[in-house]
């Protein structure tokens, strides 16, 4: 029996956990997190605060006691501080006593950290993160005490701003999205894509100004009360920050070679530069099948992969990751986007000469007499040997499971001649006979 200790126990460390106690029960497990919940899936918060859910109390998939149940040592609220590899010990302050332990094995999941702008009055009251649960819970808990909270800037276009922005909206506030970038979500989407999203966007009320760099906050009575930007200024109730995340990845410092972004560098088995150290989720990196080199690509589903493979590797089973394409999609206002691997944009930053064929088409056939709405595809694949690299799709018609199959492409290196020729079924109730996967494919120059 060996001992693993485990660091961090959110998406990746859950996963990791479980992998470890469901396969390989004769190994020791002990667990320290900062935090006083796991699993929190915070891809939900929206949700949670526009009054979609009821409840957040759904979006917990795993517990400390349930972790505990099946054989971990689980401590909440304790820091990890210091490793040690050559002694192979950790120092952990655990209710508030500073010790020592020590481990065959160390994975770390230590997450990431949002972004805090450096800029004056960013103390002040009413100036919410979003990460952790009790971010979300803080959040409403104030609107509910305060009904006087009208105004709120949202900061950051991102994914998680976009959300926001429409669940505060939902909850008849007035909302203004700020962002730096020139368009909203440009690391996801192509401009054709996130013009549509903007133009929903709007037709609900919701004022985005965009190439905006914040300057400052302004406070009443040590409460936000504006957001000054270099081009205006903003009155905010409350002031949603929610401009990026960072890996959560100090712990360790010099001793592990690390990625542009200071994220653990790993392998494809997630073992850290340092022997018998694995990082995992967003704290570290993945191989990004796309380009076709280590990127940093944080999501929850990448992190749990990250932890089973890793916890595979720690308990002695060789086994290595299969690359990620980042496949991620948004539901806004009913206006479903989805994406994976690159877009145009991202591919001629990234210095690949890619083409694109781009296709629009009812889901279903013309003669159903049902509701069958428009779905925009646009391929992306390289000129040099029109292999995909890219697909994104939008559509208030659930299409969503389409960027699957496009997210195996790109793992797979398939060509858009293929898919062009690929077996895919019909029956008027689902699509066309010449849908909009095939005729994008077919249309590719």
């Amino acid at each position: 029996m060996s001992k693993i200790i485990v660091i961090g126990s959110n998406h990746a460390g859950t996963a990791a956990i479980n992998t470890i106690l469901d396969h390989y029960k004769e190994q020791e497990v002990v667990v320290y997190d900062k935090n006083s919940n796991i699993s929190f899936l915070g891809c939900g918060m929206a949700l949670w605060i526009g009054k979609q859910i009821h409840s957040g109390d759904g979006l917990f998939y795993a517990t400390p006691e349930g972790l505990a149940a099946k054989g971990a040592k689980i401590h909440m609220n304790s820091e990890v501080t210091a490793i040690d590899p050559a002694k192979k010990t950790v120092t952990v302050i655990v209710d508030g006593v500073e010790k020592q332990d020590t481990y065959d094995k160390l994975i770390l999941a230590t997450g990431s950290n949002p972004v805090v702008l450096p800029v004056p009055g960013h103390d002040l009251e009413n100036i919410q993160l979003v990460k952790l649960y009790q971010n979300a819970k803080t959040v409403i808990e104030k609107l509910q005490a305060h009904p006087d909270i009208k105004d709120v800037v949202i900061m950051g276009a991102g994914y998680i701003g976009v959300e926001l922005a429409e669940a505060f909206e939902r909850l008849g506030k007035n909302v203004v999205m700020l962002d730096m970038a020139e368009r909203i979500m440009p690391r996801n989407f192509d401009i054709k894509f996130t013009d549509m999203m903007m133009d929903n966007m709007k037709k609900h009320n919701i004022q985005i100004r965009l190439g905006e760099a914040v300057q400052k906050f302004e406070g009443k009575d040590g409460k936000v009360c504006a957001v000054v930007t270099d081009k205006g200024t903003y009155k905010a109730d409350m002031v949603i920050s929610a401009v990026g995340f960072k890996p959560n990845a100090d712990l360790g410092g010099d001793l592990f070679e690390r990625f542009a972004n200071k994220a653990y560098l790993t392998n494809r088995k997630f073992e850290t530069s340092q022997k018998d150290i694995y990082a995992i989720g967003d704290c570290t990196t993945e191989f990004d099948n796309s380009t076709g080199k280590e990127s940093y690509i944080a999501l929850a589903t990448n992190a749990v992969r990250s932890g089973i493979i890793a916890a595979h590797n720690a308990c002695g089973t060789a086994i290595e990751s299969l690359g990620v394409q980042g496949a991620s999609g948004i539901c806004i206002y009913n206006l479903k986007m989805v994406t994976a691997g690159l877009t145009v944009a991202a591919a001629e930053k990234a210095g690949i000469e890619v083409n694109y064929s781009d296709y629009k088409a009812t889901q279903k056939p013309a003669f159903m007499e049902v509701d069958n709405p428009e779905v925009t595809i646009r391929i992306v694949y390289r000129k040099k040997d029109r292999v995909v690299v890219g697909a994104q799709l939008a559509s208030t018609y659930d299409m969503s499971a389409q960027i699957n199959m496009f997210s195996l492409a790109i793992q797979e290196k398939v060509t858009v001649d293929r898919i062009a020729l690929l077996d895919l079924f019909f029956m008027p109730h689902f699509n066309e006979p010449y849908n909009y996967v095939t005729m994008a494919a077919l249309s590719a120059k």
